[in-house]
Protein backbone atom coordinates (compact mmCIF):
# COMPACT_ATOMS: atom_id res chain seq x y z
CA UNK A 1 0.00 0.00 0.00
CA UNK A 2 1.55 3.05 -0.68
CA UNK A 3 0.77 6.74 0.85
CA UNK A 4 1.20 9.83 -0.35
CA UNK A 5 3.87 12.49 1.13
CA UNK A 6 1.34 14.82 2.56
CA UNK A 7 0.32 11.23 4.98
CA UNK A 8 3.41 10.74 6.09
CA UNK A 9 4.56 14.03 6.89
CA UNK A 10 1.63 13.57 9.29
CA UNK A 11 3.62 11.42 11.02
CA UNK A 12 5.90 13.17 13.76
CA UNK A 13 9.11 10.58 14.86
CA UNK A 14 10.85 12.62 17.65
CA UNK A 15 14.16 11.22 19.35
CA UNK A 16 13.75 10.44 23.34
CA UNK A 17 15.87 9.40 26.02
CA UNK A 18 14.34 6.50 27.79
CA UNK A 19 14.16 7.72 32.01
CA UNK A 20 13.09 4.00 33.45
CA UNK A 21 11.72 0.69 32.43
CA UNK A 22 9.57 -1.32 33.89
CA UNK A 23 7.76 -4.45 33.97
CA UNK A 24 4.03 -4.50 33.84
CA UNK A 25 2.02 -6.81 36.74
CA UNK A 26 0.33 -9.36 34.97
CA UNK A 27 1.80 -8.91 31.65
CA UNK A 28 4.40 -10.93 30.08
CA UNK A 29 4.74 -8.56 26.88
CA UNK A 30 4.18 -5.33 28.12
CA UNK A 31 6.76 -2.54 29.20
CA UNK A 32 5.97 0.75 31.09
CA UNK A 33 8.81 3.27 29.80
CA UNK A 34 9.42 7.04 31.08
CA UNK A 35 10.28 8.74 27.76
CA UNK A 36 11.90 12.43 28.32
CA UNK A 37 11.65 14.11 24.36
CA UNK A 38 12.46 17.74 25.41
CA UNK A 39 9.14 18.33 26.47
CA UNK A 40 7.63 20.09 30.00
CA UNK A 41 7.71 16.43 31.67
CA UNK A 42 8.43 12.87 30.42
CA UNK A 43 5.75 10.93 28.69
CA UNK A 44 4.57 7.28 29.42
CA UNK A 45 5.08 4.87 26.80
CA UNK A 46 3.71 1.40 27.03
CA UNK A 47 5.05 -0.86 25.04
CA UNK A 48 5.25 -4.94 23.84
CA UNK A 49 8.74 -5.49 23.88
CA UNK A 50 9.08 -7.22 27.25
CA UNK A 51 10.41 -10.32 25.52
CA UNK A 52 13.40 -8.68 23.94
CA UNK A 53 14.68 -6.95 27.20
CA UNK A 54 14.39 -9.36 29.82
CA UNK A 55 15.94 -6.91 32.38
CA UNK A 56 14.23 -3.54 31.69
CA UNK A 57 16.65 -1.59 33.47
CA UNK A 58 19.15 -2.39 30.39
CA UNK A 59 17.07 0.24 28.16
CA UNK A 60 17.66 3.29 30.58
CA UNK A 61 19.99 5.88 28.85
CA UNK A 62 18.85 4.92 25.08
CA UNK A 63 18.24 7.40 22.58
CA UNK A 64 15.51 5.85 20.63
CA UNK A 65 13.31 7.00 17.66
CA UNK A 66 9.18 7.35 19.03
CA UNK A 67 5.81 8.14 17.24
CA UNK A 68 5.21 11.09 18.92
CA UNK A 69 1.94 12.03 17.40
CA UNK A 70 -0.13 9.03 17.62
CA UNK A 71 -3.42 9.82 19.75
CA UNK A 72 -2.92 8.85 23.31
CA UNK A 73 -4.39 5.25 24.63
CA UNK A 74 -4.77 3.33 27.31
CA UNK A 75 -3.53 0.03 27.88
CA UNK A 76 -4.02 -2.28 30.85
CA UNK A 77 -5.22 0.93 32.58
CA UNK A 78 -2.08 2.84 31.59
CA UNK A 79 -1.94 5.85 29.35
CA UNK A 80 0.43 5.55 26.47
CA UNK A 81 1.58 8.37 24.92
CA UNK A 82 3.40 7.32 22.18
CA UNK A 83 5.03 4.18 20.52
CA UNK A 84 9.10 3.03 20.82
CA UNK A 85 9.85 2.20 16.70
CA UNK A 86 11.65 -0.98 16.29
CA UNK A 87 12.41 -3.26 13.87
CA UNK A 88 11.77 -6.63 13.93
CA UNK A 89 11.60 -10.46 11.84
CA UNK A 90 11.95 -14.12 13.04
CA UNK A 91 15.84 -13.54 13.90
CA UNK A 92 16.11 -10.64 15.00
CA UNK A 93 15.25 -7.39 16.76
CA UNK A 94 16.60 -3.76 17.31
CA UNK A 95 15.33 -0.40 18.31
CA UNK A 96 16.13 2.31 16.12
CA UNK A 97 18.48 4.04 18.64
CA UNK A 98 20.44 7.56 17.78
CA UNK A 99 23.98 8.63 18.43
CA UNK A 100 24.65 10.07 21.93
CA UNK A 101 25.07 13.92 19.81
CA UNK A 102 21.35 13.84 18.66
CA UNK A 103 19.35 16.14 20.71
CA UNK A 104 16.13 15.46 22.73
CA UNK A 105 12.45 16.06 20.54
CA UNK A 106 14.96 16.40 17.41
CA UNK A 107 12.46 15.28 14.72
CA UNK A 108 13.32 12.93 11.97
CA UNK A 109 12.54 14.64 8.55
Amino acid sequence: MSISIDDFKKLEIKIGLILSAEKIPDSDKLLKLSVEMGEESPRQIISGISKFFPEPGNLVGKKCAFAANLESRTILGLLSQGMILAVSGDEFFSLLETSANVPLGSTVK
